[in-house]
């Protein structure tokens, strides 16, 4: 297993602050919060390091203060891409609940900043926390709603299809900038896996939704900057 770098990049003046940065934790007792706070540890991981190897065993749940992170498990000789994470998401707690190794790997795709917390902290929190116990259960069937309507449009256009990724990656992780969302510029071949439309399409879509003014690409910056969300949306209904 790839361990990602230390550093004392990210400390919260309080235990509250981890139910400020995380969803998963927003609704853990005081108690809950201070002990995930005196066992956390803080770190940062680079542009293309691998943070967690597939057939590792869990020994972590990690939460993403900061950057953009890639889920994929191996095909043939080489990767696919299943999903993108971001500021505030968590992974690696389904190895921990099975007490099995991982069936994929987290990679960055910028640099990232982590908290991790040990696996039987995380178990026990679980345990004596009803309300962190719901709140997980209550985001892993969010994540299946989300595999769901990912299904369903299996077979709408390619455009709809970018579409829909490009905004569910800004509602859950985009930085809002005046009337402007940003999301992180994903590489084409990882863009095209998770919203399940051909390599070759990806630079057609960008560009015809950048001619109609609906998204930027800033590549000096590495995002991807959208432009009118509510025409976004209205799009992403269609087809």
């Amino acid at each position: 297993m790839s361990s990602p770098a230390s550093s004392a990049v990210f400390l919260p003046a309080s235990a509250k602050a981890l139910s400020e940065f995380f969803p998963l934790f927003q609704s853990a007792s005081p108690e809950t919060l201070d002990s995930l706070h005196r066992s956390a540890t803080f770190n940062e991981c680079p542009a293309g390091r691998t943070v967690l190897m597939e057939d590792s065993w869990g020994n972590a749940v990690y939460l993403i203060v900061s950057g953009w992170a890639k889920v994929r498990c191996q095909s043939g000789d080489g990767y696919v891409t299943l999903a993108i994470l971001g500021k505030g998401e968590f992974f690696g707690e389904m190895a921990v609940l099975n007490e099995s190794p991982r069936s994929t790997d987290v990679a960055a795709l910028s640099r990232v900043e982590l908290v991790s917390i040990p696996a039987q902290l995380f178990l026990k929190s679980l345990f004596n926390d009803p309300q962190l116990h719901h709140r997980l259960l209550q985001l892993m069937v969010q994540r299946l709603k989300q595999t769901q309507a990912r299904f369903q449009l299996r077979n709408k256009a390619p455009g709809i299809k970018m579409v829909n990724t490009l905004v569910g990656l800004a509602d859950a992780y985009g930085d809002q900038k005046g009337d402007t969302i940003e999301i992180f510029n994903i590489p084409a071949k990882d863009l095209s896996e998770v919203a399940d439309v051909k390599l070759s399409e990806v630079p057609k879509i960008l560009g015809k939704l950048t001619d109609r003014k609906l998204l930027a690409v800033d590549t000096q910056r590495s995002v991807i900057k959208l432009l009118n969300m509510k025409n976004l949306r209205l799009l992403s209904k269609l087809g």
